[in-house]
């Protein structure tokens, strides 16, 4: 095998990688928006042998995503939950309980805040 052949291959290969790499990544999220709202999240993560696990800790069902995608799995459920639990009005972030009823309020500082909920959430 030629040597250009060769450092053509390690190029090819770490392309692959790189991109098999930023498919596998989770959205960004606003950390102090994901402080205020995961402890109301009903999902946990959980070391196995294989890999992780995804709890839902309210039904206690379980499920076991591939590694490639237990992350991306993770974030639509938060999705999921964040479209019928979360609403925002004039700048608070309510967190709702399974009967509509308000558990918990905060005041959004800023409009990255705002902005990052209507994204990532979908609400």
């Amino acid at each position: 095998m030629s040597r250009v052949t060769f450092i053509g291959l390690i190029f090819v290969f770490a392309f692959l990688s790189f991109v098999a790499f930023r498919s596998a990544m989770p959205e960004t999220k606003n950390k102090k928006v994901m402080n205020m709202v995961a402890p109301y999240m009903p999902f946990k993560l959980e070391k196995r042998l294989a890999g992780l696990t995804i709890i839902n800790t309210k039904t206690g069902a379980k499920e076991k995503p591939s590694n490639d995608v237990v992350f991306k799995r993770l974030d639509e459920l938060e999705k999921e939950w964040g479209k019928k639990h979360l609403k925002v009005e004039n700048g608070q972030l309510f967190i709702l309980d399974d009967a509509n009823r308000t558990e918990k309020s905060f005041i959004l500082k800023d409009k990255k805040q705002v902005d990052f909920i209507h994204k990532f959430f979908g609400i």
